[in-house]
């Protein structure tokens, strides 16, 4: 059964339409990546997904139940953690503070130890206790994504959503980012992956969809979306 389905999205801004009938699905454990230029609609999608845009027409379905006329609050409570593009940290709270503000569900609060080890495991520049104590804005920016990331894994989330999470990035840093992520998939955790790096996507997802001016024109197999040459070249600019 499909952990996210949304069937027939209509969202924009103000008059302005952005995403026009899209429709796709994610099923538990895999990684499903969105592909597209800049202003393809590929984060629009993601703030109607999470509530923050509410949609002009269609469905949205997590675990078979509809969301779309939640508020964020209820659609995050039901284990859905958006780690949006950008640093999107509170820069003057400690780094350790960052982590634990994520950790408020029961279940969250419970694991939080556990949840602490294993971000740690996935970061390990984010375990040293002068790390920790350190105010999130006098971070890198490499460090300051990898601590937006750990953040959202604190709710102990049963879908994980990432914005752009390379955006800015050295490619050294975009590597580890991208092998950190690599390992929260095997670890069994279900990810909708919005992003620009095209080859470093397609090799984690499962599968792709490919947005262009608000509607998917593309969808398959990461394996077989990587190898189009016709589809590097007019949608993802390869």
């Amino acid at each position: 059964m499909s952990l996210l389905t949304i069937k027939n999205l209509a969202v924009g801004y103000g008059y302005l339409q952005v995403i026009e009938d899209l429709s796709l699905d994610l099923v538990k454990g895999e990684v499903v990546a969105m592909l597209g230029g800049n202003g393809a609609g590929k984060t629009t999608t993601i703030r109607a997904i999470m509530g923050l845009l509410p949609p002009w027409k269609g469905d949205v379905l997590f675990a078979g139940e509809p969301i779309h006329d939640l508020k964020t609050p209820a659609i995050v409570a039901l284990g859905l953690s958006y780690v949006p593009e950008g640093k999107s940290v509170f820069p003057k709270m400690s780094v350790m503070e960052n982590l634990e503000l994520a950790a408020n569900s029961p279940e969250a609060k419970r694991q939080r130890d556990k949840t602490l080890g294993e971000v740690m495991d996935l970061f390990p520049r984010l375990a040293d206790p002068n790390k920790q104590r350190q105010l999130a804005g006098t971070l890198s920016g490499g460090e300051q994504r990898m601590l937006v990331v750990a953040r959202g894994l604190m709710a102990r989330p049963r879908l994980l959503l990432l914005d752009e999470p390379s955006l800015g990035l050295a490619p050294r840093l975009v590597r580890d980012l991208f092998e950190a992520i690599g390992k929260i998939h095997r670890q069994g955790m279900s990810i909708f992956l919005v992003e620009q790096n095209v080859h470093l996507s397609l090799q984690l997802a499962e599968r792709g969809y490919v947005l262009e001016h608000g509607r998917i024109v593309l969808g398959g197999k990461g394996s077989e979306l990587i190898e189009m040459e016709h589809v590097k070249q007019a949608y993802l600019g390869m």
